[in-house]
């Protein structure tokens, strides 16, 4: 008989009882983030436009709608990274529409 060297049945299933619980830990935790993570990447979406709109308006000395943002090469979406749709009120405010 060979005296062969590798892993035998019970270590490899300690291995997986090992990773399948990280993974119990690990997965509810992301998931549950998912939601912060698009509010935020709204906020930041909100943030860039405002930006292009000073900047559109410097530059063309009138307050922009998003479509003219949007044509004008300034930002390419028009929307929130959960589909939401951005406004720009008659103050150069940018906001979220509440229609989708």
């Amino acid at each position: 008989m060979k005296n062969e060297k590798g892993f035998t049945l019970i270590e490899m299933m300690i291995v997986l009882l090992i990773i399948s619980v990280l993974m119990l830990i690990a997965l509810p935790s992301m998931t549950k983030n998912n939601s912060l993570v698009k509010s935020l990447g709204c906020e930041a979406t909100i943030d860039l436009v405002q930006g292009q709109v000073g900047a559109y308006e410097a530059e063309k000395n009138t307050l922009p709608t998003i479509e003219e943002l949007k044509d004008g090469g300034y930002i390419d979406t028009v929307t929130c990274p959960d589909k939401k749709p951005l406004l720009i009120d008659s103050k150069g405010v940018v906001s979220v529409s509440d229609d989708e």
